[in-house]
């Protein structure tokens, strides 16, 4: 059964949300990156194929899709995450998060604060949001530009920028707290966010429990899914059960 609503965050900003319920006892909750949101295809497909063993909620941070708000570049947006949590926590037994590029900054952030979250995976995620790459030199103009200028690769996209020089936390600081299982996923042709953010934090992650997966040929984030799709949903998919 697929829901749609939104949320009140503590500082008063509604935030939508897409909620896959197929009676499961655990939820994975999906965090999309820099100016894309829930309905874009990649996030549609991803929530399905989680759906057929996991309840899923999607939902668009503030300045992103259906959500009201502007986006501060993960200065407050750790407030729509707890958003969710808050939601989730009492109607589910187990929590995954799976957080994208600035998506997975925020949901580290996140983190560091009293959480439900049970397990974690970090894709494509920077350790400075102050330290991106963009190394534009190493685009893969097939996958990537054509892709996002075609009718399926635009559904979805956009963002209401906001200030971006507020003061922000650092993941490769905040994973330091983080002791949960993390699974941390790069594409070595990643040219937005270069693999070398990924060794970071799981150098620096304290959990017992962890894993880094670099994808030889992968792209950035939820282009992960494009080339590499088999791999990609097995990977997230056993390292929820396993850890779930």
């Amino acid at each position: 059964m697929h829901s749609s609503g939104q949320l009140l965050t503590s500082d008063k900003v509604k935030i939508s949300y897409h909620h896959y319920q197929n009676g499961f006892e655990k939820v994975i909750i999906i965090a999309h990156g820099f100016s894309t949101s829930k309905n874009n295809k990649i996030f549609k497909d991803m929530s399905s194929g989680l759906a057929e063993k996991f309840d899923v909620f999607i939902f668009d941070f503030r300045g992103h899709g259906q959500s009201e708000g502007i986006f501060y570049f993960s200065s407050k947006e750790d407030k729509d995450s707890k958003a969710v949590y808050d939601f989730l926590a009492p109607k589910y037994k187990e929590i995954g998060l799976i957080g994208f590029s600035f998506g997975a900054a925020i949901s580290v952030n996140s983190l560091i604060y009293p959480n439900p979250v049970d397990s974690f995976i970090c894709v494509s995620g920077p350790s400075d949001v102050n330290k991106i790459d963009f190394d534009f030199w190493a685009l893969d103009w097939q996958e990537e530009i054509m892709y996002a200028f075609s009718k399926e690769g635009r559904t979805g996209k956009g963002i209401r920028p906001g200030p971006f020089w507020l003061k922000k936390k650092t993941p490769s600081e905040s994973i330091r707290k983080m002791k949960i299982p993390a699974l941390f996923i790069h594409g070595s042709r990643d040219w937005v966010i270069r693999p070398w953010h990924s060794k970071v934090l799981y150098d620096k992650c304290a959990s017992e429990k962890k894993r880094i997966k670099i994808i030889k040929g992968g792209l950035h984030a939820e282009y992960l899914m494009r080339g590499f799709e088999v791999e990609f949903m097995d990977l997230i998919s056993k390292w929820f059960e396993r850890t779930l």
